[in-house]
Parts: structure tokens; sequence; C-alpha cells
């Protein structure tokens, strides 16, 4: 049985580590770039890499305590595009107060480039250990990690006060209602979730994604769209997500991508709030807020970015299209 000792909490709350990472090649849709969420991946594999250097990893923390290693929020800055087949380096340093009840580390990558070392990605994280309420009790939490140990994502927080529901078929319309957003309801499949019954931070990312993918054809932009009428290509310099409560596994989560300001003609910034209807009340899960820009591809190996030009500019403002 692994032992949770002083040695390795200790090293897990103030010992830097390196890792090198490779993003996968399901993140490559546009030539040969990678997307904002899967460098998003490669911030996690790397704290996921700094509990098993540290002698804690997430394995043996849920086999052996009952504890599920959950991120449970990710800022992340992305300062030079990834590609195909890049090889990096990942640095987590931990960042964690006497008074913090989550585990934060901030994570910077970097890789080589034409000779020169570039920082690529800057990010900050927090981890909560959820204590296993599914299968039967593993016994007491050890004592060096009860503080980080949580009976439900989101008991650090001070929660919003759940609202009443209108009538379900009226949720989305009401979440959209006077601002310039989209909704969507959608129920929850296994494969976004882990721990046999929650969604976990990556699903949360893949429908941030989803989220612009789903706006933009809404507002007649589509990607293929812009791709075909101009080769243009939506870029993430930042994205951030925060777990709130919990979602669960067949739960139906409603989404809501409401942009919040545009920047000149050059970026746009969306917030994304989920909810789950629970006893009759919209439970805020999560949110989280990404920043969108577009490239123009140049070659299949180049990009540059551009400024928005009215069609964009109007599609995003909710401009009615003639």
């Amino acid at each position: 049985m692994t032992l949770v000792t002083d040695t390795a909490v200790k090293a897990l709350l103030t010992t830097a580590t390196t890792t090198t990472v490779r993003p996968r090649y399901e993140g490559s849709n546009i030539c040969t770039w990678i997307g904002f969420k899967h460098v998003n991946y490669l911030v996690e594999e790397a704290v996921l890499d700094h509990f098993r250097q540290t002698g804690l990893p997430a394995r043996a923390l849920y086999e052996e305590h009952g504890l599920g290693l959950d991120l449970v929020s990710i800022d992340s800055r992305i300062l030079h595009a990834f590609h195909m087949d890049d090889t990096a380096e990942a640095e987590v340093v931990p960042w964690t107060k006497d008074t913090d009840g989550t585990i934060g580390f901030k994570v910077t990558i970097r890789f080589e480039r034409g000779g020169e070392t570039l920082k690529a990605v800057t990010s900050k994280v927090r981890v909560s250990l959820r204590i296993d309420t599914y299968l039967e009790a593993a016994g007491e939490v050890p004592e060096q990690l009860a503080r980080f140990a949580v009976a439900t994502l989101g008991d650090d927080l001070e929660r919003e006060e759940p609202a009443a529901a209108p009538a379900e078929e009226e949720i989305l319309a009401s979440l959209t209602a006077g601002q310039n957003a989209y909704a969507w309801k959608w129920n929850i499949p296994y494969p976004y979730c882990h721990f046999t019954e929650r969604i976990q931070m990556s699903g949360y990312l893949r429908l941030m994604e989803e989220g612009k993918d789903r706006f933009v054809a809404d507002r007649g932009i589509s990607i293929k769209t812009l791709l075909d009428d101009r080769r243009w290509i939506p870029v993430v310099p930042r994205s951030d997500i925060r777990i709130l409560d919990e979602a669960l596994m067949e739960e139906d989560l409603y989404t809501v991508y409401t942009v919040e300001e545009v920047f000149k003609d050059f970026t746009y910034t969306s917030r994304m709030d989920f909810y789950v209807l629970r006893d009759g009340k919209l439970v805020k899960t999560a949110t989280g807020r990404i920043v969108h820009g577009y490239a123009v591809i140049e070659n299949r190996r180049d990009w540059s970015l551009v400024n928005f030009d009215q069609r964009v500019l109007d599609a995003v403002n909710g401009v009615p299209q003639a």
C-alpha cells in the first residue's frame, strides 16, 4: 500500500518538477496546428506527472485512499502555437498557501523553435481531492491531505444560491434573455466523466470548444464557412474554466455561451456558464471565459493574425444579417 508520508506531501507542495509533453494527433484539426483544448491537456498531463514524481499518483490516491484527483480550475495563456510533433518541456511549480483548500500549481511549457527556447504556455491550476462516495468508504483521509479533501467539488467556494427554474422547455430562453448569447441542452455521456460519476475538467474543455463551434454556426460564420471563404481560422490566446459544483453522468447540462466584450476588431471574450436542473432549481456547476481571434492560413506551415471585418463583427455582436 502506498503511504501518504510527510516527505511525499512536502514534495508535492514545495518541489518543482519537469516532464516532457507532446500534443496528441487528435488536436491537429487545421493544417498541423494544435488547438487550445489539447494545449490545456498538456498542462493537465504535467500536473498529473507532478503527482507521480512526488510519489502520490492519481491511481494510488483513488484505489488506496478513495481520493479522486480533480483539476477544478485551469487558467492558460498561449504565447506560441504548438504544431504536430512538437516536443516540449513542462515545468510545474507548486503554488499553495497554508490557508488554501485546494492544491495550486503554476505551469510553464517551453519548446525550441529555430534554435531558440520559447515560452509557449503559462497556466495556473487548482486541484481538489474528491472523497469517493460511489463505492464503499476507503477509511480515514490521510491527515497530511485532509485540508484538500472535499465531499463535493466546489466545497471550498462560496456557491451561488441556485435559482428557481422556469418550466423545462423555457430554460434555454430564460438563460439567454436580453444577452448576446447562445445556449443548448445536452445529456452528459460517460466518456466525458471520470471516477464513475462526474464530468471531469477535460469534458468542460471539450464543451468550451464546442461552444465556439455552435455559436459561430448559429451566427452564420461557421468554422468551415470562413475557412472556405477566406482561409480564416479561430485562434485562442487565453482560456479559463472553474468547477463550482458537480455535474453527473446522464444529467442534462445547460450550457450558455455569452459574448462579453469585443476588443476593437481584433479579439472577443465570451463567458461560458454550465448548469444542471436539480430539485427544481438551476445549479451552476462551472464557469469560464475564452478569448478568440482569427488568423489567415498563409501556407501549410504559417498563419498570421487578422482584424475582423464588418461581417464578422456584426455576427459576433449579434447584429441581424441582411
